[in-house]
């Protein structure tokens, strides 16, 4: 998995000012201005480049989380800056078909019913040929204002994923609260929370088809996996059974003993390979003198892990999961 090269910046508090602005004409996005040139010119230096480097071949390309910025503005923003974030991933898919296949945002913005997300969600499956959704738990942007993901508010969406067989990516977007660092705390901070969330609750016999990925390699949850046991066995539920058939982690953890714990902790049939390139932590490690987000040398380095474990995380699951691959 991956994020797009930098998308024009959102609109953001000037821009939305000027959306709302009756005097200025509204925004057009027929008249964005980026060539296929300038588009191959962003990704044959990175995310290409990368690939190449690193021995990977297909990229599940979404959009960069941290742009989708459903705090920004209102609806009417919000879906605009949808369309044009969906329709940039889906020109680079088709510039690059042998390399990547899109995922896409939704219009979301907050305290507005999710149900105002099922055209866009169709169209970037149906139309644009998209195999999944990034769906943000937190629309507001560190202020946590609307339902859990439990909550029937999120049911429309969860039907329509289930119709178009589709899994969604569990990610916020920046944090607009100045307690939470966005990459280093409120990412976290929402993978982990989510997952309690659906530990403490039933969606899944409501939707037993439903799936979800929490990135980040779940946040906190692998560290503390004693505990979401011991709190679903308090619960009278066992966790395996209860949400494991319908969530799964990510493999963005960045530095070797961490993937270690989260492969050896986490059933490997629920573990995706991911890398971020290009996307929040882009150093070289001293310690090793690789790239941070070089996930991929992690698995390869495991002991631990079979060639047919390996064979699983790096494709087998991702290709169970997201099924219009």
């Amino acid at each position: 998995m991956a994020t797009t090269p930098p998308p024009p910046t959102p609109f953001g508090i000037g821009g939305t000012k000027a959306f709302n602005n009756t005097s200025l004409p509204s925004p057009d996005k027929m008249k964005l201005q980026i060539s296929d040139d300038q588009i191959r010119d962003s990704l044959e230096g990175a995310q290409l480049k990368l690939q190449a480097e690193r021995g990977t071949d297909l990229t599940i390309f979404s959009p960069r989380a941290s742009a989708m910025g459903h705090h920004e503005g209102d609806a009417a923003v919000s879906e605009i800056w949808t369309t044009i974030s969906n329709d940039m991933i889906h020109r680079a898919v088709s510039l690059y078909p042998d390399n990547f296949v899109g995922v896409g945002q939704l219009p979301q913005a907050p305290g507005v019913d999710p149900g105002n997300c099922i055209p866009e969600l169709e169209r970037m499956v149906n139309e644009l040929g998209f195999i999944g959704c990034n769906l943000n738990p937190d629309p507001s942007g560190g202020y946590w204002t609307d339902p859990p993901m439990f909550d029937k508010w999120w049911y429309p969406v969860y039907e329509k994923m289930c119709e178009l067989d589709v899994p969604a990516m569990i990610h916020v977007t920046r944090s607009c609260n100045p307690n939470f660092h966005f990459t280093g705390s409120h990412y976290i901070c929402a993978d982990t929370t989510v997952f309690m969330q659906l530990v403490e609750s039933d969606l899944f016999n409501d939707f037993p088809e439903l799936k979800f990925i929490i990135p980040h390699g779940g946040g906190a949850v692998p560290y503390h996996w004693g505990r979401y046991r011991g709190l679903a066995q308090a619960m009278d539920k066992m966790l395996d059974d209860h949400v494991m058939n319908n969530v799964y982690f990510d493999t963005c953890v960045y530095h070797q003993p961490g993937i270690d714990l989260l492969t050896k902790v986490i059933p490997i049939k629920n573990i995706l390979f991911a890398s971020e390139m290009v996307g929040a932590v882009r150093g070289i490690d001293p310690e090793t003198g690789f790239n941070f987000d070089d996930t991929k040398r992690y698995i390869d380095s495991s002991a631990a892990l079979s060639d047919a474990d390996k064979q699983a995380i790096f494709e087998d699951n991702t290709r169970r999961v997201f099924s219009r691959m």
